[in-house]
């Protein structure tokens, strides 16, 4: 039975473990018979065999291009962006080269083919797993869920409270936890969101009463109003305002809170400039303990509008 943990990528470096296995010859050939999980910094990628090369402390690792990446086709600017950054291998075989110095044959497929069938396979929609942020599209972030092997969570699923982009929200190689959305057992494609981990309405308005004047930031400006972030999962609409943009931070005054209708009425005192990390406000994520939810409702009871996931 696989002793392995199946952590995001980066994980293991500076580990004592890891660095006692990856450290020596005889590290290297012990975990390729326990069929050991370690983790190396990619240095250089071999222009014409797209091979990559791994710092083993003075040992030449080589990941060959046909063990980059498992269960899905191998592109080379995948490859080629690795340099620098950690990944997750197994040894394969060790050997000498040309001129007779030892090298590493080192497979990051087959580590994530192993967390693959151990791990990510097991997983059930509502479960909550660790992550980590590795880059953004306009639709969406892609996340390593283990061994590098990446989960897409989609620009609707990342909080209540609209967003222009993920990068609202979070930032790169941010680690948080994440709710399984849906996983697809044939293709191995994972779908997370972060919407249910943000709190109900109720959870979020409790820190806010009538007559404040409270910090927002702005997210959206509509015809008929402007749209002011005050938590994650908690949004107020303001009067319109000039010289008001997507993105500022703001002053506002609370007008009125009225749960039965999901509704904060807002007035823009003041805006400036938006100095806040987007990582700032999701940094309890990491700390969450919940290991599994079936059900969440963001709605109050009693409110016309339900807001719900069943997982």
């Amino acid at each position: 039975m696989s002793t392995n943990k199946y952590l995001c990528e980066g994980a293991l470096i500076g580990k004592s473990e890891n660095r006692e296995y990856v450290s020596s010859l005889k590290g290297l050939e012990r975990a390729r018979q326990e069929g050991k999980i370690l983790e190396g910094v990619v240095k250089m990628c071999d222009s014409d065999t797209l091979e990559m090369h791994v710092d083993l402390y003075g040992i030449d690792g080589v990941i060959p291009k046909e063990e980059s990446v498992y269960g899905v086709p191998v592109k080379d600017i995948a490859i080629i962006t690795r340099v620098g950054k950690a990944v997750a291998f197994k040894v394969l075989q060790i050997e000498k080269d040309k001129q007779g110095k030892p090298r590493a044959i080192l497979s990051r497929k087959e580590a994530q083919r192993e967390c693959m069938e151990n791990y990510l396979m097991d997983l059930i929609p509502g479960d909550i797993i660790p992550a980590k942020i590795t880059h953004f599209e306009s639709f969406g972030a892609f996340l390593d869920v283990g061994c590098g092997i990446s989960a897409l969570m989609s620009i609707d699923s990342v909080s209540v409270s609209r967003i222009s982009s993920p990068k609202d929200r979070f930032t790169l190689r941010q680690e948080i936890k994440a709710v399984v959305k849906s996983v697809d057992y044939d293709t191995g494609r994972l779908f997370l969101s972060t919407k249910e981990l943000f709190g109900t309405w109720e959870e979020n308005a409790q820190d806010f009463c009538v007559g404040q004047t409270v910090s927002g930031i702005v997210r959206s400006v509509e015809s008929y109003g402007i749209f002011v972030e005050l938590a994650p999962n908690l949004a107020g609409l303001a009067e319109l305002k000039d010289d008001v943009n997507v993105g500022d931070a703001c002053a506002v005054y609370i007008k009125s809170i009225m749960p039965e209708k999901m509704k904060i009425k807002l007035v823009i005192i003041d805006t400036y400039e938006n100095k806040a990390e987007a990582g700032q406000t999701s940094n309890h994520l990491k700390d969450i303990e919940t290991t599994h939810i079936d059900y969440w409702r963001y709605s109050p009871l009693g409110c016309e509008k339900v807001i719900e996931t069943v997982f």
